[in-house]
């Protein structure tokens, strides 16, 4: 027997909404399998169960908030039925309890906030009785209504209601705030983030100019041979380069956790991808040291496609173990990022442009990227992410490897 926790994604992540069970009482699943749908500042997640097993117990409802570590099912890891012991109805029992007093917390704290902001704006207004009844039963927002002597009489509501049909009432003030609420919440989550990355990680920063001519012309001759469809785009060339640098230099992919270096085995990279109604988010394109050149922009095109529908998994936002940045679509020559915690570095791509190159002694024009790499300090040096850089260029001067 196991519980199945509301994981976090992301160190700025302290709540989230299950929005839908897609799995229920009794049904056998299999580990990698989405059970559920949870609603964070970032948007909706796919959750995943990382066991084989069948749902014992829903342990809570759906659109309940959970602080992280909230328990939200029981989940028999055994193969053979369960029996229903006394034991084991006592121990779902105190999970119960356990996941409603979390959800308590969180009613209560919401609940003492707006009972404390009423009660901060009612000492701040001077209102009769039977104005504060009016403005009530009418929706009209007291804070806004403007007086001369600091008190407000019922004349004033009328009169408000006459000749100032400007005055929001507090169901549209509502709306209004939960609007900016929604579009800010992922700004802020990033905000926190990065925060914490400038508190505590000391970085580094390298930058090289690559030649991608020969990188181009071979992505031109592959293509003739695809169909527009299927033709591969130069950023899915770019990001196989990364992951082969990476391989030849491991101490960049990975993690600083509890003051300790861990190099990952797996090549996880986050692909920084911008949504349509504003923001980004760095979903990881997995096991990416697996896929071929195709099979690469393959995924990542379909990465991208469920990012902006809002269909990404729980894998998907907590196993980056480097971040891949590009702006070059935007004309962008050098992107200098900021590290995601505990992440160990930062990729960052540039536009690709004409620029003169000096070639054999000839002085010619060839299309030149920019490419820098952010690095944690505490793990890593100078000379690693340089090395790093340079396995990254002789791959792009030699693209046949990339395939």
């Amino acid at each position: 027997m196991s519980q199945f926790l509301m994981p976090s994604l992301g160190a700025d992540m302290e709540s989230a909404i299950l929005m839908e069970w897609l799995v229920k009482k009794g049904d056998k699943v299999t580990k990698g399998q989405v059970i559920a749908e949870i609603e964070t500042s970032k948007g909706v997640i796919e959750i995943e169960v990382f066991e084989d097993g069948i749902i014992e117990e829903l342990l809570v409802e759906e659109e309940t908030e959970c602080i992280v570590g909230t328990p939200l099912a029981i989940i028999n890891s055994d193969s053979k039925e369960t029996k229903n012991t006394k034991k084991e109805t006592e121990k779902n029992t105190d999970i119960k309890e356990e996941v409603s007093k979390n959800n308590e917390i969180i009613e209560e704290v919401v609940e003492t906030k707006n009972i404390q902001i009423d009660k901060e704006q009612k000492e701040r207004l001077k209102v009769s009785p039977a104005a504060r009844k009016k403005a009530d039963e009418l929706g009209i927002d007291l804070s806004k209504i403007t007086t001369k002597d600091g008190e407000i009489h019922l004349a004033q509501i009328e009169s408000s209601l006459s000749f100032n049909s400007d005055v929001p009432t507090k169901k549209e003030v509502k709306t209004v705030e939960e609007k900016i609420d929604k579009k800010d919440s992922m700004r802020q989550a990033i905000a926190a983030a990065m925060s914490l990355s400038n508190a505590e990680i000391p970085h580094y920063y390298l930058e090289t100019s690559i030649n991608m001519t020969p990188a181009l012309n071979y992505l031109e001759e592959l293509n003739k041979q695809r169909s527009v469809e299927d033709r591969i785009l130069p950023v899915a060339l770019l990001i196989r380069a990364v992951v082969l640098a990476l391989q030849d230099v491991p101490q960049l992919n990975g993690f600083w956790i509890d003051n300790s270096h861990q190099i990952s085995e797996d090549i996880h990279p986050g692909i920084a991808i911008a949504l349509r109604k504003g923001g980004l988010m760095t979903p990881a394109l997995l096991d990416a040291k697996r896929l071929n050149l195709s099979e690469t922009m393959e995924n990542l095109g379909d990465l991208i496609s469920r990012t902006r529908g809002g269909k990404l998994r729980s894998s998907e936002m907590t196993k980056q173990t480097i971040t891949i940045t590009n702006l070059g679509d935007l004309g962008v020559q050098s992107v200098f990022g900021v590290i995601y915690p505990p992440q160990l570095a930062v990729v960052g791509l540039g536009a690709i442009i004409d620029f003169p190159w000096a070639q054999d002694d000839t002085l010619c024009v060839r299309k030149v990227m920019k490419a820098t790499i952010a690095g944690d300090h505490r793990a890593t040096d100078g000379r690693v992410g340089a090395s790093f850089l340079d396995k990254l260029n002789k791959y792009l001067q030699n693209p046949k490897e990339l395939l």
